[in-house]
């Protein structure tokens, strides 16, 4: 599952995508912000669980995820944007000065 992101439409992508069938990608409808907050989930269980772990099986994996479903579940908290809007602007344009100060306006 992908973002509508421009990057996961390219030629070379979608000619990788040909070449395995296997393979099908869903794109996440445009303004769903709210599945920022899903992403945000899955990654807790990634750094909190998963990448913690040994898994000698799948089962063993399934186990661990199961378990910290269980353990999230039993003292649920709701994620809470942490940024105004200003404040992530703020980000991006002192991001996008810094990196025409380095590699300059026609790099």
């Amino acid at each position: 599952m992908l973002d509508n992101y421009a990057t996961h439409k390219t030629p070379t992508v979608k000619a990788w995508l040909v070449r395995h069938p296997r393979y099908q990608l869903h794109f996440t409808p445009t303004s769903a912000s709210w599945l920022n907050q899903v992403e945000r989930w899955f990654a807790l269980l990634t750094e909190k669980q998963i990448k913690r772990g040994v898994h000698r099986s799948i089962d063993d994996l399934k186990a661990d995820i199961a378990a910290f479903i269980v353990t999230h579940n039993g003292d649920p908290k709701p994620f809470i944007w942490t940024k105004t809007a200003d404040a992530i602007l703020q980000t991006i344009s002192r991001y996008c000065s810094e990196t025409l100060a380095i590699h300059g306006p026609n790099s």
